[in-house]
């Protein structure tokens, strides 16, 4: 497949006035919420968690899924987003950290219309869980409007689901409560691309050497760890189809013959593939978004789809990636 450059951007919904959201979790609770030990938490959802979530979404420190809580990967976030300021680093969401952030005073939360395309399918009943069976469907889709909807606007399908109480994501014209990740322009476009094995993480620096982006990934196994030293992306491929090698012997895969799984957004890589110049490495999407970061990958890099689409926006043939096991002194600070 010829190399190619893509520009993936954030899509454009018909967003509208939010409506009256769940109890406790309604658009004037979200909007007003102050983040801090009290109104965070890691255990359940908050209006807190939830904008903050959506404000470090918005200036691509993603914190992964948006599901109301304070877990790591908002944390993770909300210390890459500090680092980029020159700003203390700390789990704690500060004065100078929260002023920044809150440059962005859009509406957080917004309505959305399901539309036929939404429902239109066809889902899959079930994502099987063993990379044989997934090879002979036609297309890796979602097995779900409701997980359809959810990764659209980068949330979890628990969130969706609180946000609308009594609501069917299958019917096309219904009004749903979604949280507004829109942004004001696409990604800016990268000079380097930093990979941390450790802190399962990764950033992306412009020219000037300054921190313009930052993801949480799953990086490598023990059964296959990732690469050490720099790479170069040598291919972008969006809605990839996954081609597995016998010869990785990946855990639970017994195949003995090379086989090809189709397109979709459940595809083991998701919906971008991102090369890298070393031989079946890669950064790509996941079927799993839930899972970033707290679990292990094949040896490449796993995003949630959105944002590998986002970093696949940020990069192109040739842009280096720098492997590190956390002792990189190569970011701005």
């Amino acid at each position: 497949m010829p190399a190619m450059k893509i520009a993936l951007a954030v899509p454009f919904f018909a967003l509208v006035a939010t409506p009256v959201l769940a109890a406790g979790m309604d658009a004037a609770a979200i909007a007003s919420a102050e983040p801090s030990r009290k109104t965070l938490s890691n255990e359940k959802p908050t209006p807190a968690g939830v904008r903050l979530q959506v404000l470090l979404d918005r200036a691509h420190f993603s914190p992964g899924e948006i599901d109301g809580k304070f877990g790591e990967n908002a944390r993770k976030a909300l210390r890459a987003y500090a680092e980029a300021r020159q700003l203390p680093d700390t789990d704690e969401v500060t004065d100078d950290v929260w002023k920044a952030l809150m440059a962005d005073d859009r509406p957080l939360t917004a309505a959305y219309t399901i539309t036929e395309n939404d429902v239109a399918g066809p889902f899959l009943h079930k994502l099987p869980s063993r990379m044989e069976d997934m090879k002979n469907i036609p297309r890796l889709g979602y097995t779900s409007p409701r997980e359809e909807l959810a990764e659209k606007f980068h949330m979890s399908e628990q969130l969706l689901a609180t946000l609308n109480p009594g609501r069917h994501f299958d019917r096309a014209g219904e009004t749903i409560a979604v949280v507004d990740t829109s942004g004001d322009a696409a990604p800016a476009k990268a000079d380097r691309v930093e990979i941390d094995k450790v802190r399962q993480t990764v950033k992306l620096f412009d020219t000037s050497n300054a921190l313009i982006g930052f993801y949480p990934a799953s990086v490598g196994s023990e059964e296959k760890p990732s690469p050490s030293g720099t790479l170069k992306v040598t291919e972008i491929d969006p809605n990839p189809t996954y081609r597995y090698n016998p010869a990785y012997h990946f855990r639970g895969v017994h195949s003995r013959k090379p086989f090809k799984i189709r397109p979709g957004p459940n595809n083991p890589v998701g919906t971008v593939w991102i090369n890298l110049s070393a031989d079946g490495y890669g950064i790509h999407g996941t079927p799993s978004p839930q899972n970033i970061s707290k679990g292990q990958s094949h040896g490449c890099v796993r995003l949630t789809n959105w944002d590998a689409e986002r970093v696949a926006a940020s990069v192109a043939k040739g842009t280096p990636v720098v492997f590190t096991d956390g002792t990189s002194s190569t970011a701005a600070r």
